[in-house]
């Protein structure tokens, strides 16, 4: 059983739960999204608020934090961007008419979601919709993009000569049990990947690899080609519906309803680990250095040792579901629906998984070595046998 640890720091300005949380790519910033309608920025670096952003007109249901910008959508059917410096909303993106359910910034397009049934892209500096890709027959609720020169060789791709100079896809899942890939050029839907029975909740892209792994609430994963559309994979050991997905080294870990998490190796399909002691549904969860960490329903946040599946630590302290985590400089970020972000020191975990490792490693440095040596010793025996007898024949010692 894993012990407890406390929060070194708890910020409880927000008026409402937090759906999101963001952390910027040079790791000095965090966006929360709240209940209340409004996005706060935290710098990494003391813990404190040195933003808030207000304008939307309904609850923020996810953010986006970049360096020099923050993005939020909301059940006000609008996105909005935000100078992170000055704390001005500089753009509004109109024109769903729904609930924007995500976004997702990629170089100079803004990607969204909606309850609307469409996806939609926009232009991000020039606050203009650049295409809408409809074609859904239910919500919007996950998305994913690449460029097709990242999957394809040059001779595969056929395409018209618009869609060759605009090389971007996007990724949709919705409840309507489809996954959709889309040229963002054109809007043209490239294709439709049939096979869940249930609402497609997340996405996990991995381009090198021509892989997309799709979870759903039919309580599957399914992994396809995304160049041919093949479905190459089912996994199916769980027992509620897939939540959450991250994939680190060709381990696939998903985070489900069924209060546990697995992992899969990608290549053979196989479950190596289950990570077991949640009381609730798993909402979100993040590997780093070894462990992997989990928010879940019970609202508590946890540390399994990724490889043994043993509960290192139990994160308490949050008094309703953990929608978000995040990891900077060994520090622990939890945000969660009872309007608190906290802030939980790592540094012992971290540091005792990293001893382990290297022990391993020298562990299995050793035993290479004993490998070595032995295989050695046997190959000389091996050919005093066969000089001794004289015969050419093959004398099997290892």
């Amino acid at each position: 059983m894993g012990n407890s640890g406390s929060a070194v720091k708890v910020c409880a300005d927000h008026q409402g739960g937090i759906n999101w949380l963001s952390l910027s790519p040079d790791g000095q910033r965090l966006l929360t999204g709240s209940e209340d309608g409004t996005a706060r920025l935290w710098s990494t670096a003391d813990s404190q608020c040195h933003g808030h952003f207000q304008g939307h007109e309904s609850y923020i249901t996810f953010c986006h934090l970049e360096n020099e910008a923050a993005f939020t959508c909301s059940a006000d059917h609008t996105i909005r961007k935000w100078d992170v410096v000055t704390g001005q909303c500089v753009a509004i993106y109109r024109g769903h008419t729904s609930i924007v359910n995500r976004i997702l910034v990629a170089k100079d397009y803004l990607f969204s979601g909606s309850y609307d049934r469409t996806a939609r892209c926009w232009s991000v500096d020039k606050e203009k919709q650049i295409q809408e890709f409809r074609g859904h027959r239910n919500c919007v609720l996950t998305l994913a993009h690449y460029s097709s020169k990242d999957v394809l060789e040059e001779e595969e791709e056929e395409e018209e000569e618009e869609e060759r100079v605009s090389r971007d896809l996007l990724v949709t899942g919705s409840t309507d049990c489809t996954v959709k890939v889309w040229w963002v050029s054109s809007g043209r839907c490239y294709q439709t990947l049939l096979g869940h029975t249930g609402a497609v909740l997340c996405l996990i892209l991995d381009a090198p690899n021509r892989e997309l792994f799709s979870g759903s609430t039919d309580y599957t994963i399914r992994t396809w080609n995304i160049v041919t559309g093949e479905q190459l994979k089912v996994f199916k050991e769980h027992q509620g519906s897939i939540i959450c997905l991250e994939l680190v080294n060709r381990h696939l870990y998903s985070g489900s309803a069924d209060r546990t998490v697995k992992c899969w190796l990608v290549d053979t399909g196989e479950r190596i680990q289950t990570y077991k002691a949640h009381k609730h549904s798993v909402s979100t969860l993040k590997y780093h250095a070894g462990i992997l960490f989990t928010g879940s329903g019970d609202a508590c946040a946890r540390a399994f040792n990724s490889r043994s599946g043993v509960l290192q630590k139990i994160f308490r302290g949050h008094k309703f579901i953990i929608n978000c985590i995040q990891i900077h400089n060994e520090l622990l970020y939890t945000a969660s629906h009872d309007g608190t972000l906290r802030i939980w020191d790592i540094r012992g975990i971290c540091k005792r998984n990293k001893r382990r490792l290297k022990k391993e490693r020298c562990a299995q440095g050793r035993s290479s070595q004993k490998g070595s040596l032995s295989r050695l010793f046997n190959n000389k025996v091996g050919c005093m046998v066969q000089q001794e007898n004289g015969e050419h024949e093959t004398v099997e010692l290892m």
